[in-house]
């Protein structure tokens, strides 16, 4: 991939396709090629591969998709499994069409078994049932690695797949309804702190254990494996490393200053019990991870007070 390539960023505006993008400009890629939805809308199939053959782009990060929590997965699963099976399709065929040299397809940790060995290994992908809560969202991911596999079978297309962990940054969703727990749990504290609340409640039991990654370091694993990696497999992307729920709200407290009680409603689900990826393929692939989780954290909490502000 040279610096002048043509290079499109499906969901540029997103947590996700905004790291990368500052990422790419940051190492001197100066071709990319942005879209916001208003301009083009990758769920119609006429616009997106008119898109494609009018741009011509030589590489595509596809991280464009219709996201959420688990309340907006339980709320709206014709719109998660819909909107983004469209999506994968209609960019991946469109990038094959359209003589794209590669692509890379991000997915998520929520494709494998609701009781996959932990860590979990690439190779446990539909070995058993998926978590009931995102499973709408998890087959339509499911279905664009399968298409990304299938394209380089039949037609030699160089795309590649890589399944993220959970991820926060700058950038992120902060809404209550819509947001995933980190990102929540920051403007509910957040909030409690500023109106003298004297207590925070936290969805579920606090046991469930879960890995953070900052997005800044999966744009870096993204470069790396669309720099030197070619292959079916697809590739985890985490930091190896996991906490529990309880112990993420007490960094999180720490970070935002707050004083008072947690509360735990044992009434509202946990979801999966853990999701720890095993990171094996990557690692050896020549990348790691850099931002601490802590210091991760108390950067996202900076950029949330400036923008709440």
């Amino acid at each position: 991939m040279r610096k002048d390539d043509r290079i499109y960023v499906a969901g540029h505006r997103g947590l996700v396709g905004s790291a990368i993008c500052r990422l790419l400009e940051r190492e001197g890629y100066e071709n990319l090629l942005l879209k916001t939805s208003a301009e083009l809308d990758l769920t119609d199939q006429a616009a997106t591969r008119g898109f494609f053959e009018q741009e011509r782009p030589d590489y595509v990060f596809l991280a464009a998709a219709k996201v959420g929590g688990i309340h907006a997965n339980d709320a709206y699963p014709a719109d998660f499994i819909g909107k983004n099976l469209l999506i994968a399709t209609n960019v991946i065929d469109s990038a094959y069409r359209s003589g794209v040299t590669k692509l890379l397809n991000l997915g998520s940790s929520c494709i494998y078994p609701k009781h996959a060995p932990q860590p979990m290994p690439e190779d446990c992908l539909l070995t058993g049932p998926l978590e009931p809560t995102n499973e709408w969202y998890a087959v339509a991911k499911i279905a664009a690695i399968k298409m990304c596999q299938a394209y380089r079978r039949q037609y030699g297309f160089d795309a590649i797949s890589a399944m993220p962990t959970n991820l926060y940054g700058p950038g992120d969703n902060f809404d209550l309804e819509t947001s995933h727990v980190m990102p929540a749990l920051i403007r509910k504290f957040h909030e409690a702190k500023e109106s003298g609340a004297s207590e925070v409640v936290i969805w579920g039991t606090g046991s469930p254990r879960r890995e953070f990654l900052h997005v800044d370091d999966l744009a870096d694993a993204c470069l790396h494996l669309m720099l030197h990696y070619s292959g079916e497999d697809i590739i985890n992307i985490g930091c190896g490393e996991d906490i529990t729920i309880a112990e993420l709200a007490e960094l999180i407290r720490k970070a935002v200053g707050y004083e008072d009680e947690l509360v735990f409603d044992t009434s509202k689900p946990d979801g999966t019990p853990r999701k720890l990826l095993d990171t094996t393929r990557i690692n050896n692939l020549g990348w790691q991870p850099k931002i601490e989780l802590k210091e991760g954290i108390t950067s996202v909490y900076a950029w949330f007070k400036k923008q709440h502000a």
